[in-house]
């Protein structure tokens, strides 16, 4: 073998030439230092050193309102709800050391599939370990090849990589046009499996779903339904079950989905469903075969939290009357808004670019009000946006300082005159 073919063969990363597979973050890295080179706080990097209450922090040594939690009903601090959790830690230790097919299904993990099953009134519950992996699960194991799976195109990230993880084709719909989802069911083959993938609430603006008038067109073409109701949970409808129950199309949703990070006030995901082969997503479903299970502790809070959910109405009266008074408040002032009225508990204040975003951000954090600000990828293409979340707790009182606080920052940046 002469010494230019010896060369030839030689690999590219022994010559010098090695690839810095983290070179592509050198964009993000240099528009984050730029970020905090102008004084800015990392609106990303925010720690809690202390939580008071569902509505109360403190940030940076300061007491601080918090108003981008997605705490809906308020259920962190319920006492019922954490005393549970002190009882699994105690008759069941920390964790579970095992995913739920092997040994990893406690006493409570049953209890909590259970509440599911009565709180939603159905036959079948099943737990994930998050939101996010409850949509990767369900998405992935439920649309196989030759499937189609039909999504609106401002889906959360989750519902996205859920259809990644899998096989089907993917058809994206304009957001929230029945019209449109109409038009390209009608295109795909009418003997192929479908399933419409769509959202009760959208975290972003927090505007609702026509829920009523899709699940209309998609059985109309044969498709099953899956709606996620993460953000409408616990307030939404007769019985806190969401937009599909408020809009009285429960008997044509076939899967649910949901989270216990929003409403139900801890961590973890389920899927409830009145399908009679439901279970047999154990099976099949690699995000529940292989993933550790939840701790008993955090299973115990969630049974407990979404029992008393069953019941909380008056704690769904005082949110949609603080999501009211706050989206009014805002509009009267003059900020653009994601929605025209409070269609949620989450209200989006729409501002003209990123600087802007982050100087109004900071000025509330300054004042003592921590909100959420997004920007694309996880928002529609062009909007930057500060999130507001209301919870059941918030006082009247928090709600005037809340106003009072946007009403400064506002004027002191050149958001509202």
């Amino acid at each position: 073998m002469t010494d230019a073919l010896q060369t030839a063969d030689v690999p590219a990363a022994l010559e010098g030439t090695k690839p810095d597979l983290m070179s592509k973050f050198d964009g993000l890295i240099a528009e984050r230092q730029a970020l905090l080179d102008s004084g800015v706080t990392d609106p990303f990097a925010i720690v809690m050193e202390q939580v008071k209450s569902p509505t109360e922090a403190v940030i940076k040594g300061r007491d601080t309102i918090l108003l981008g939690t997605y705490n809906y009903m308020g259920m962190t601090f319920d006492p019922d709800v954490i005393a549970a959790g002190h009882k699994a830690l105690d008759q069941f230790g920390s964790g579970t050391n095992g995913s739920r097919m092997l040994n990893g299904t406690f006493r409570d993990h049953m209890e909590v599939e259970q509440a599911l099953r009565d709180f939603y009134g159905v036959s079948g519950a099943i737990v994930f370990s998050t939101g996010y992996m409850a949509n990767l699960g369900m998405i992935s194991t439920l649309a196989g090849k030759g499937d189609y799976i039909i999504l609106d195109a401002d889906s959360h990230a989750s519902i996205y990589d859920g259809c990644k993880q899998g096989v089907a084709e993917i058809v994206r719909f304009r957001h929230n046009s029945v019209e449109d989802l109409d038009k390209r069911l009608g295109r795909l083959p009418a003997e192929a499996g479908k399933l419409v993938v769509l959202e009760g609430v959208y975290s972003m603006l927090g505007d609702v779903a026509p829920l009523k008038e899709m699940v209309a067109v998609a059985k109309k073409h044969g498709a099953m339904v899956l709606s996620d109701e993460a953000h409408s949970m616990g307030f939404y409808g007769p019985n806190g079950r969401g937009v599909y129950e408020a809009q009285g199309c429960e008997g044509d949703v076939d899967f649910i989905v949901g989270t216990f990070s929003k409403s139900v006030g801890t961590v973890g995901g389920f899927c409830v469903s009145n399908h009679p082969k439901f279970e047999a997503i154990r099976l099949a479903c690699r995000p529940y075969i292989f993933t550790a299970s939840l701790p008993p502790s955090v299973v115990a809070t969630a049974a407990t939290s979404i029992r008393k959910l069953m019941t909380a109405h008056e704690k769904r009266e005082r949110l949609w009357s603080n999501a009211r008074a706050v989206h009014s408040g805002l509009k009267e002032m003059g900020f653009k808004l994601g929605t025209e009225t409070a269609e949620s508990a989450i209200i989006a204040v729409i501002l003209t670019d990123q600087v802007q975003a982050v100087m109004m951000w900071q000025a509330l954090l300054e004042a003592g009000l921590y909100v959420n600000m997004a920007r694309p990828p996880a928002t529609p293409a062009g909007t930057f946006l500060l999130r507001c979340s209301l919870c059941a707790e918030h006082t009247p009182e928090q709600v005037e300082r809340i106003l009072a606080m946007f009403k400064s920052a506002g004027q002191a940046t050149g958001v509202i005159g």
